[in-house]
């Protein structure tokens, strides 16, 4: 082999580009360092298009210096995810260390060749910015196909090498295309399918390079295969197994099949000890037989050093959210490992190149014969967070192995194993959703966006399981959308007759038959692939819902009201005068949005569509009107306190509005629906603030989207105090329903904090109470026996003066602590190390809170404990799990408060804090969902309400009441698993103990939404003081 001339390289030779500015991966902004001087060595890389170019550097030069130069010769603004790997002295493949010199490192320089190779590969190439960087990500694919490493069935391998033909030669030619396949090898058994990659290239046509990169990535990290390498081990029993590592964490497999994997969240520390690669686990409580350590063996110690050094590498990449910083030398004796990743993490590389404008800098693709270099239009920064969406293809999907099935299923002694969270894999991203449909068998996981940081709270209850997915959905490239319905248009050209962009390709429908283009095309313009045209119909759907609580108000209460001779007039009037206008308001604003909806889709005679194909001029011009009417607005907390005023002074007026909270249209607490209108300023903001992310600047509707919300970011800040100081006193005359023996609950001064189940240890053993947190006091409470099954108050724990400690080992008691008051002190224990965190910081904010109040001994109890006092040997429960467990119409059952939060927490033996009602209020939704029962074949249509932590069920949204309730605290959130054979888009699970429920959603941007706002019940937020605001302002 001829050995190519050692010369120095220069900036974009090979890729024929002008001189780099010397933008450094490593040091943003920077030139590569300055060498350290000596001798110069040169050094061959090879690329991933397998050319091959030396590099000088001096002989103390570290790797960084290398690999700078690499990526600086590329013009690679993201280089941080690609390394230079080499074969040592021993033949094993190691990476090259940035920090130590490279020729400590390399025995043999002159006969070493380092590739340059992807090393960390993200879990949705979206989250790549530069088509540059997709394109060698591409490259890389193809090389894993060809080596044999990235095994998939042979539907996904023939649609995966038609898009690389269809970048290296174009559009599809019988005679060409053959002859490319015949001199080209890219699957070690092509031959074998070779008639299924034509024929999945004859659909490409149009489809340009980049295009055709991006549908690569998007099918080949859908394989459980994809960026994984392989290290042999061997369990404790000497089966022969691999490890490998990923974004979520380590993996096992068992041949190519993933039988276990270990989340970042749930692993304590990795360490290899001789040939013993150790993982020890975090403690998990719900497993009593669970091994704290895992052991498995491989070949030698290098072996394991090597996949601990990936390991780290990996978790720092992915978790955290910038470099870690060297350990201080020790003085005297050193121990351990000193190996610490080294370059940017995912989050900074993200970060960088959207803060950063860079020159879009023309590039050659070394085995394309296409002319263009540019897969898309060079639109600046803007362009890099708007890539085209994934193509669909009429391949059918059948005989697939297991090995290449796309579900996390990973089970650990006997349990699942949930794969860490990220913010986007498997289609659920913050980038933009630009399909109406994905016809693929299901979803993959929606992941934790908060995956970067290692001390995310959200990572520890990640969802497992993804079903199979193969073929794409549809979608159109951004930034060159006319009217969001995915055409092309040329320069020059008009929508007329452009053709449609191959990213609009036929679609398949749920029998697996293919739609004719005129009827595709007839679909799309019925139902917009705009995320936009989603948002505005999220505001639609919501809208909807928001009027009728409005009705609740204005029509149903009054009505009622009205009937009762004895109601105060001046509770009529106020609510008249500040309901009303705001209900007859939005009555015509959520004519406007149908109308331009209607138009959107294509259900008008309008005939300049474009001009309709947007909502910030209707949300712009209906806010200006709703700012005329923020003096009613500020009346509504005097709604609120004149109506409880009448209820304590009127047993008549108490009985006309516990009477009207029992009838089905009040399927909340009546003081919520006072609370609605506030609570809709939000919801405006943060759909104005999608839309805002969502539209380049250079957007028609981004102008008007910015000026709303403005307008409706002003009107929240001058309402947030009178909305926070509202939702606080609701919950306390909320909580009064629910408790008997106490009174004076709703005074002045007093926040609500936190309520939920304990055990509390007396004589008798751990019994089950229901506690309740508040600024100035802690109360325990049994539930009663009473028709309306309120709690009845055992004591309370003055705040002032109290002292907490934790007291599991004292009292043998997992998760106890015990609260020592100025005249009793009291043992209690969660149901888990969370929930007990989560009420040791409540309670000594609340204590903190105390000591700061003038007013330390205020009694909460209307007469004295021993009045109060019920047997400790607890209460009979009257309404079972199975009551709120399921999906029922728990809604009919008259002069019962069965289904509140507190009941729901009692059952689900949890708890919510102040700050979860808070964020439960931004994150309210409606729709049409299609429900699947666990055991049912069929899916039902219902129009789906998510507020106060649960779902409501509606026919349609033009019903008054709904069917039935589902509380969603202590549910899980997942995707549907393969085994569970739910083979249709856009599918969430929800799951309690037995019970199981599947619903459908229409687009991936409902879906994603869906998901987030049930994630938002199912989970506790972030905690802060009881008196702020979760910060979206």
């Amino acid at each position: 082999m001829v050995e190519p001339a050692e010369r120095p390289s220069a900036a974009g030779q090979r890729l024929s580009a002008p001189d780099s500015f010397g933008v450094s991966t490593l040091e943003p902004g920077l030139r590569p360092p300055t060498q350290a001087p000596g001798r110069q060595v040169s050094i061959r890389v090879q690329l991933l298009d397998d050319t091959q170019e030396v590099f000088q550097i001096s002989q103390r030069s570290p790797g960084k210096v290398l690999f700078d130069l690499a990526c600086v010769h590329l013009n690679l603004t993201e280089g941080d995810y690609f390394g230079l790997e080499y074969q040592d002295h021993r033949k094993m493949t190691v990476w090259l260390d940035l920090l130590k010199p490279t020729l400590k490192q390399l025995r043999r320089p002159k006969n070493t060749i380092l590739r340059f190779v992807v090393k960390f590969f993200p879990p949705d190439h979206t989250q790549l910015m530069e088509e540059l960087t997709r394109y060698l990500f591409a490259l890389q694919i193809k090389r894993d196909l060809a080596c044999g490493r990235l095994i998939c069935n042979d539907t996904s391998a023939a649609l995966m090498v038609s898009h690389i033909i269809q970048s290296e030669i174009g559009d599809f030619d019988e005679t060409q295309s053959w002859q490319h396949l015949l001199h080209n090898k890219y699957l070690p058994d092509q031959d074998a399918i070779r008639d299924k990659i034509t024929d999945c290239h004859r659909k490409h046509v149009g489809q340009t390079p980049a295009e055709s990169d991006y549908q690569l990535l998007e099918i080949a990290r859908r394989l459980e295969m994809y960026g994984v390498r392989l290290h042999p081990a061997k369990d404790r029993e000497g089966t022969k197994l691999s490890l490998a590592v990923a974004h979520t964490g380590v993996l096992v497999f068992q041949g190519y099949t993933k039988i276990n994997a270990f989340n970042w969240s749930k692993i304590r520390k990795l360490s290899f000890k001789r040939k013993r690669f150790l993982i020890k686990l975090r403690a998990d409580p719900a497993q009593s037989a669970h091994h704290d350590t895992l052991e498995f063996t491989m070949a030698s110690r290098d072996c394991c050093k090597i996949f601990w050094k990936i390991c780290v590498e990996y978790h720092a990449f992915f978790r955290l959210f910038e470099e870690p910083k060297p350990k201080p030398k020790p003085i005297l004796f050193t121990r351990g490992s000193s190996f610490r990743f080294s370059g940017r993490t995912q989050k900074q590389i993200i970060d960088y190149v959207k803060d950063s404008e860079f020159r879009k800098v023309p590039f050659e693709r070394k085995h394309s014969k296409i002319l263009s270099n540019f897969g898309m239009s060079p639109q600046s920064s803007s362009f890099r967070s708007q890539v085209p969406k994934e193509s669909a293809m009429s391949v059918q999907i059948a005989d697939q192995p297991d090995s290449s099935r796309l579900g996390h299923q990973a089970v650990s002694n006997g349990s699942e194993e949930p794969p860490a969270a990220a913010s986007s894999t498997n289609g659920f991203h913050e980038t933009d959703p630009t399909q109406s449909r994905q016809n693929h068998n299901g979803n993959g996981p929606a992941p934790d966006p908060q995956f970067l940081n290692p001390e995310s709270p959200g990572s520890e209850d990640s969802p497992a399981g993804s079903p199979h997915v193969v073929v794409n959905g549809n979608g159109s490239v951004h930034g060159q959308i006319m009217g969001g319905i995915g055409v092309l248009h040329g320069p020059g050209q008009s929508p007329e007759r452009q053709q449609l962009s191959p990213l609009t390709s036929p679609l398949l429908t749920d029998a697996g038959c293919v739609r004719h283009d005129d009827e595709e095309e007839a679909r799309r313009k019925k139902f917009p692939t705009d995320k936009a045209y989603f948002i505005a119909k999220e505001l639609l759907t919501t809208e909807r819902t928001y009027l009728k609580d409005l009705q609740v108000i204005t029509e149903s209460f009054q009505s009622a009201a009205g009937k009762e001779e004895t109601f105060p007039d001046v509770v009529k009037t106020v609510m008249s005068t500040s309901y009303d206008p705001i209900h007859k308001f939005h009555q015509g604003f959520l004519k406007e949005v149908e109308q331009r909806l209607a138009q959107w889709e294509g259900r008008s005679n309008a005939h300049i569509k474009g001009d309709y194909q947007r909502i910030g001029d209707v949300l712009l011009k209906n806010i200006q009107g709703l700012r005329q009417l923020t003096v009613h607005l500020q009346k509504h907390s005097e709604c609120l306190v004149e109506l409880e005023r009448a209820c304590r002074s009127s047993r008549k007026v108490d009985a006309v509005c516990r009477e009207f909270e029992q009838q089905r249209v009040c399927y909340l607490p009546f003081n919520i629906f006072l609370l609605r209108p506030l609570h809709r300023l939000l919801h405006y903001k943060l759909i104005l603030e999608r839309l805002c992310k969502h539209y380049p600047p250079t957007h028609d509707d981004f102008r008007d989207c910015r000026a709303a919300l403005a307008d409706i970011s002003e009107m929240v800040l001058q309402l947030q105090g009178t909305m926070m100081k509202m939702e606080n006193f609701q919950k306390l005359l909320e909580l009064r329903k629910d408790l008997t023996g106490i009174e004076n609950l709703a005074i002045p001064g007093r926040e609500f904090i936190r309520l939920g189940c304990l055990s509390k240890l007396s004589g008798k053993g751990l019994q089950q109470r229901m506690f309740f947190l508040f600024s100035d006091s802690l109360v325990y409470t049994s539930r009663g026996m009473t028709p309306s099954n309120q709690f009845k108050v055992h004591g309370q724990l003055p705040l002032y003066g109290m002292t907490i400690r934790e007291s599991e080992e004292e009292w043998g008691v997992p998760h106890s602590f015990t609260l020592f008051g100025q005249r009793q002190s009291v043992v209690v224990a969660a149901s888990c190390a969370s929930e007990m965190e989560r009420w040791v910081e409540d309670i000594r904010m609340a204590i903190d809170l105390a000591e700061q109040s003038s007013s330390p001994n205020t009694d909460l109890l209307s007469t004295s404990l021993s009045d109060n006092k019920l047997t400790e040997d607890g209460v009979a429960d009257l309404e079972s799990e199975e009551e709120l467990g399921g999906s029922r119409s728990s809604l009919e059952r008259q002069g019962h408060r069965g289904n509140t939060t507190v009941h729901v927490c009692w059952h689900r033996n949890t708890s919510v804090s102040m700050v979860d009602f808070s964020v439960a209020v931004e994150n309210q939704l409606s729709g049409n969902l299609l429900r699947k029962f666990k055991n049912s074949n069929g899916w039902q249509k219902l129009w789906v309400v998510f507020t106060n932590f649960s779902l409501f069920f509606y026919k349609s949204h033009q019903d008054d009441y709904p069917l039935a309730s589902l509380p969603l605290l202590g549910y899980s959130v997942t995707v549907p698993s393969e085994s569970e054979n739910i083979h249709k888009d856009y599918v969430f699970k929800l799951h309690f103990k037995s019970h199981v429920y599947y619903f459908r959603s229409e687009s991936e941007y409902t879906f994603e939404r869906w998901m987030e706002v049930i994630r938002s019940a199912t989970c506790s937020a972030s905690r802060s003081l009881p008196s702020t605001r979760k910060d979206f302002y």
